[in-house]
């Protein structure tokens, strides 16, 4: 509908209506056509034009208005009525209704016209909403508007039309006058209703919100900002209704938001000004108060009410006002000083985890955080409220305060350190430990930012004075810091690596608080302590390596080097060497050169040479990393450098001698971990022109062994390294000789320092040094104390260990066993040496529990001469710790020597001997020997077992001889067999004990030797009970089968097992020298029956070597085939060992318990008894076909030995055995014999 139809349709008639009506039958009792009549659902109707006269008739009563308005609501309820209002008479109400809502004061009746007019703009015709928007906006934005109660309704409909905007046309651009609607509104605030002043305000906010979508309507606020800003502040600061409060908070955030309030909120003069040009009836002292002051106190009220939502209106409110372009520091400085602080943290602290409600204000705080000085007294009171809420948003990935709350925590901490209390302290490091720890597994995203602050906040809980003492924090804290370092490494693409930087910052701060905490409780447990460098070893060595490829930013590089290098000098001295050792093996210096390689600036090298200082201290100790640090400002960068620097003539120029030295000890350092810095010819090179230019200084004393022992050790690392790879590299001889010559005229301690294996293997094949050397394995005795195996050194631990001597002496490419029997044989010869006699002794034995093979070099040097003239020695000889020193090193050579070796100087050992067999009768004790004498019998045993290999025949001899051993071991024998059962208490723990083992082992020895050393002059049935006719030619050792048996029946276990292998020594050499069947065995049925029966007794013995040998003894034993009737009949026991070894055959689960694992002994028994002539009778049903056959069903490859091979033989010879058995068997020992 065109303007002009609108303006002709507000005429409610025509004088052509009024003809019409006059002629219609059906017109209402006003005589209004029929056209404006709508028939309502009930049957009646309603005359349109009757109730537009109605309610545009101020004189009409309030009930006729409201029962016009209730009867037409009412009758809008039926869609068919709606549908007809709406289009065809809408705009015929549009003027009636408007002039209503001006008009009326009753507020139902004007409820009533709202909720009509909105009825009705809810139709497809547009054009209503926009004309009702139009009138009421044209009605106040007239200059004859004079504000009053009644203005209520039309600002509250306008309002609500507003509101309604969406899906319609825009208003503004039907809106004649904005700006003098605005002006109007604002004047309308200063009405004391309150009611007045909400409408206003919500009208004034939607307008604002509107404002800028209509090209012609751009910034009409703009102009009144400053008066409508210290209105609507009066407002919001005097009234007490949350709805007013709101729609004002709504009208200041929009405002806000548009920046309109850069210029009024955040100036002073100016606004004075323009507020008093404006406005002649705001007071004096009023305009002159700054506005931000006015605004503090405003939204004081609002931040205090009940209502949650004006709440977070408002702070939204500050927040907008503060993020404008105009909200200078000193403005948030006013309303910090005003205490908004104080009232966002009683909002935090009564929030209740309402997410809304904790994001607001987070980000107010942020905002306020910018007035530090102020703001940060603020906030360390209401720091306690902070960390509840920190433990709700670390929960929540992402959560949009997250980083904000941490950095509010981090500025109290920082500011405040001494705010925190140890339970805060305790709360807020699980939290951010159970953040770092949900970061690393994924659980829990986090921002850059966010980490960051995570990793500030945690080394500044650490640097509070109250997170000392707690001692269930320290796990916590390494937990944090090792989740925090590995999480950069889980996704490089998603953690940048600048992360790292501030992860690294907190291990180091952590590993540091550790270190103090636990050296405070006096804590000796550095298990967390090593979770750290465990980090630092399997994760953070192999990223900087992987960095130095890529070519890392320098201060990530830096960062790294720092926190290695803290850990080493804060760290207890256990871990920090432990961590040093990993990185000298992980090639640190060539890495350390690497970083300087890419990142020549002075800071990295600084840091490069400080660290390797460091790391120098704690892998050679003494303080000798000093002398890198002295250095480190005119050390150069590359490596290459430093070999130039070192060949460079230093006289008397101190800085350069003091390089020098740093150089050396560089390369010296690298060297022990295989590290190389550069080729080994141009280092020997530099080392050897070292050497000819500077020979002068160490003439002269300006060079110390600090510096000589790296040097040594690098030239005989070069040069033992090119024999070892068989390189041809040229040499001096000229600077070999100056060396060797530095080393015999200062005497250095080299055993003393660290060397390089290679080096001193070098070292020790140079004979020209041998004298230097000796004394250097002579200090080395005398400075370390020997206990065993272990070497306890006096100091630090940099040194050459035992076990470096032990392989200079036991491999036959060293001179180590020369230069040691050299230095005995140096000692002997002067008196008073019986203390360097003992160490070096010490040490020899030493070495040969390490390496037993040394025995073959020692052998070969002399070691037996020297030996030898010590026990012959007028000042050594008397000496009995020499003496046992001097057994005990014969003992260790002679159990690991090889038998060819012996050959040479055989002809020492028959004096050794004959002295140790003077020495034995003086270290008897009654019944048992002394330690000494022990180890002398031990001496005189293995003579006998190597005299199996045709070695050491006279000593051997002088040995088996010897009438007073042969004496002292019948009364030891004798002794020990008149105990009985008490024989059993003498174990190998007691001297009693131990001296009859030794001694049974010396006869075992001497059954196998005596025989090839005196063939033919001993009968062995001497051994058997004693006979008138048996007579021997010499008195050698010997103990009788009855003795045997007493102490195999009585004797503890081990004496036992070497019982039962003398016995059998014995009876093999009983059977070997008798004939079969000629001649007769010199001793009684009654005399074997007596060893049966202690034989048969032990077959069922726990310990199985005894067992198999008592079986072995048995077999032999009936093997003599004497009167075998009598030793077989009747013999229950035979009968019984076999039906078990059946039944252990063919059903192992039914065989006795006491018969487990025996059958090896029993197999040889039964293998005796089908030997005999006369097999018993019996053997055949014990071995039947079916015992066999489940014998044979059971086997296999896997537990077939050769007992049962044996067995299996004799049943076949005897033929026991059916084809059927033997095929099985075949299949079963080809499987045996040659697995697959």
């Amino acid at each position: 509908m065109s303007l002009i139809r609108r303006r002709e349709s507000e005429n409610y008639y025509t004088s052509f209506e009024a003809e019409d009506l006059q002629q219609s039958s059906s017109s209402c009792s006003q005589g209004h056509r029929s056209s404006l009549q709508l028939e309502t659902s009930e049957g009646g109707s309603i005359c349109l034009l009757c109730f537009c006269n109605l309610i545009s008739n101020p004189n009409s009563p309030s009930v006729h208005l409201s029962y016009a308005l209730s009867q037409l609501s009412q009758a809008i309820s039926h869609f068919p009525f709606l549908q007809n209002l709406r289009n065809f008479h809408a705009h015929l109400l549009i003027s009636p209704l408007t002039n209503l809502l001006f008009t009326c004061n009753d507020e139902p009746i004007s409820r009533q016209a709202t909720d009509l007019v909105l009825n009705l703009c809810d139709s497809d015709d547009f054009e209503v909403y926009v004309d009702f928007v139009a009138r009421i906006a044209d009605r106040l934005s007239s200059s004859s508007l004079a504000w009053s109660k009644r203005q209520i309704y039309s600002l509250h409909c306008l309002g609500l039309l507003l509101n309604r905007q969406i899906d319609k046309p825009e208003p503004l651009a039907h809106i004649k006058n904005t700006k003098a609607l605005i002006f109007n509104l604002i004047a309308g605030l200063q009405l004391p209703s309150e009611e007045i002043r909400g409408e206003i305000l919500f009208v004034l906010y939607k307008l604002s919100v509107l404002e800028g979508t209509a090209i012609d309507n751009v910034d009409d606020f703009l102009d009144f900002c400053p008066k409508l800003l210290q209105l609507s502040l009066d407002t919001l600061m005097k009234t007490q209704s949350d709805e007013v409060r709101l729609n004002c908070i709504a009208l200041l955030t929009v405002l806000a938001q548009k920046d309109y309030l850069r210029s009024s909120l955040f100036t002073y003069d100016q606004t004075s000004g323009n507020l008093t040009e404006v406005d002649n009836f705001m007071q004096e002292e009023e305009l002159s108060r700054p506005l931000v002051v006015l605004f503090a106190e405003s939204i004081k009220g609002p931040l205090l009410s009940s209502n949650t939502e004006v709440q977070i209106g408002t702070l939204d409110l500050i927040f907008h006002s503060l993020t404008c372009q105009g909200s200078a520091a000193e403005n948030i400085a006013v309303l910090v000083e005003q205490g908004i602080v104080d009232y966002v943290f009683e909002i935090l602290r009564l929030s209740g985890k309402k997410d809304k409600v904790i994001n607001s204000c987070i980000r107010v705080l942020d905002l306020l955080s910018a007035a530090e000085p102020p703001f940060s007294q603020k906030l360390a009171i209401g720091f306690q409220a902070l960390v509840p809420i920190l433990r709700y948003v670390a929960e929540v990935p992402f959560h949009p305060v997250q980083f904000h709350t941490l950095k509010l925590i981090w500025i109290c901490l920082y500011n405040c350190p001494g705010i925190v209390s140890r339970s805060q302290v305790e709360e807020l490091v699980l939290i951010l430990t159970g953040v770092f720890k949900r970061h690393r597994s994924g659980e829990l995203g986090m921002l850059p930012e966010t980490f960051v602050t995570c990793c500030s906040i945690f080394v500044a809980i650490l640097k509070s004075p109250f997170s000392h003492g707690i001692l269930n924090l320290i796990p916590s804290v390494q937990e944090a810091s090792t989740n925090a370092v590995l999480s950069c490494f889980c996704d490089s693409k998603k953690y940048p690596s600048q992360l790292l930087l501030y992860s690294l910052y907190l291990l180091k701060e952590a590993y540091a608080f550790i270190h103090e905490e636990n050296a405070n409780n006096g804590s000796n447990d550095i298990t967390v302590e090593s979770c750290t460098t465990q980090v630092c070893e399997t994760h953070v060595l192999p990223w900087l390596r992987r960095a130095l490829d890529e070519t890392e930013e320098e201060d990530n590089i830096l960062g790294i080097l720092e926190t290695f290098h803290s850990i080493l000098l804060q760290g207890s001295d256990v871990e920090t060497r432990k961590f040093a050792e990993v990185l000298a093996t992980s090639s640190w210096f060539s890495l350390s050169f690497g970083c300087l390689g890419l990142f020549p600036t002075e800071k990295m090298k600084c840091r490069v040479y400080l660290m390797l200082g460091s790391l120098v201290d704690r892998v050679l100790g003494h303080d000798l990393g000093q002398l890198i640090r002295d250095a480190a400002l005119y050390l150069p960068s590359d490596p290459l450098d430093l070999l130039f620097l070192l060949g460079q003539k230093s006289c008397h120029d101190m800085e350069l001698l003091s390089c020098q030295s740093a150089v050396l000890l560089l390369l010296y350092c690298s060297s022990l971990y295989d590290d190389r810095l550069a080729e080994e010819k141009q280092v020997l090179a530099s080392l050897e022109q070292y050497i000819l230019v500077n020979n002068d200084n160490f003439s002269s004393g300006l060079s110390d062994s600090v510096a000589l022992v790296p040097l040594v050790n690098l030239y005989g690392l070069l040069r033992g390294t090119a024999v070892i790879s068989y390189q041809t590299i040229p040499y001096s001889t000229e600077a070999e000789k100056v060396l060797f010559d530095l080393v015999l005229e200062n005497e250095l301690d080299l055993l003393s320092s660290r060397f390089h294996p290679v080096s001193l293997k070098w070292l020790f094949q140079q004979e020209k040094i041998c004298m230097p050397l000796s004394k250097q394995i002579l200090n080395f005795c005398r400075l370390n104390s020997i206990n065993g195996n272990h070497i306890i050194v006096h100091g630090n631990n940099n040194h050459i260990d035992i076990q470096a001597i032990a392989e200079l002496v036991a491999f036959g490419d060293s001179l180590g066993a020369k230069f040691m029997v050299s230095l005995l044989m140096q000692l002997q010869e002067e008196e008073g040496q019986e203390e360097d006699i003992t160490s070096v002794l010490n040490l020899m034995n030493t070495v040969l529990n390490i390496f037993p093979a040394a025995s073959n070099q020692l052998w070969m040097y002399g070691i037996g001469r020297e030996i030898q003239n010590l026990y012959y020695s007028l000042s050594y000889s008397s000496s009995d710790r020499i003496f046992k020193l001097c057994s005990l090193l014969m003992f260790n050579v002679l159990r690991s020597i090889e038998a060819e070796t012996l050959f040479h100087h055989e002809e020492v050992w028959l004096p050794l001997i004959i002295k140790f067999l003077e020495v034995l009768n003086s270290t008897m004790l009654a019944d048992a020997f002394s330690q000494e004498g022990l180890i002398v019998i031990g001496i005189l045993s293995l003579v006998l077992r190597l005299y199996n290999n045709k070695a050491l025949v006279e000593a051997s001899k002088a040995i088996l001889l010897n009438t007073s051993l042969v004496s002292t071991m019948n009364t030891v024998i004798q002794s020990a067999c008149s105990k009985g059962p008490a024989l059993v208490d003498h174990d190998e723990e007691t001297l009693t004990g131990e001296t009859l083992i030794f001694l049974l082992l010396l006869y075992f020895y001497s059954l196998r030797s005596v025989q090839a050393l005196l063939p033919g002059t001993l009968d062995w049935q001497n051994c058997l009970e004693l006979s008138n006719s048996g007579t021997q030619t010499f008195p050698v050792i010997c103990i009788r089968c009855h003795d045997l048996c007493r102490l195999l029946h009585f004797g503890s276990p081990q004496v036992k097992l070497v019982a039962s292998h003398c016995l059998l020594e014995l009876l093999t050499r009983i059977s070997d020298q008798r004939c079969p069947g000629l001649d007769e065995l010199k001793c009684s049925v009654g005399y074997v029956m007596s060893i049966l029966a202690v034989l048969q007794g032990l077959v069922f013995d726990s310990d199985i070597r005894v067992a198999i040998n008592c079986g072995i003894c048995i077999s032999t034993i009936l093997g003599w085939d004497i009167q075998e009737r009598k030793l077989t009949r009747d013999d229950k026991w035979s009968r019984l060992v076999v039906e078990e070894l059946s039944l252990s055959f063919t059903a192992p689960g039914l065989a006795s318990k006491s018969f487990t694992n025996q059958h090896k002994a029993a197999t040889h028994i039964a293998v005796a008894l089908l030997r005999l002539n006369q097999v018993p009778a019996w053997m055949k049903s014990v071995f039947n076909s079916s015992c066999i056959s489940g014998i044979v069903k059971n086997l296999s490859a896997s537990n077939v030995s050769a007992e049962m091979v044996q067995l299996f033989l004799m049943l076949l010879v005897s033929d026991y055995l059916s084809k059927e058995h033997v095929a099985c068997l075949n299949h079963v020992f080809q499987v045996f014999l040659w697995p697959k």
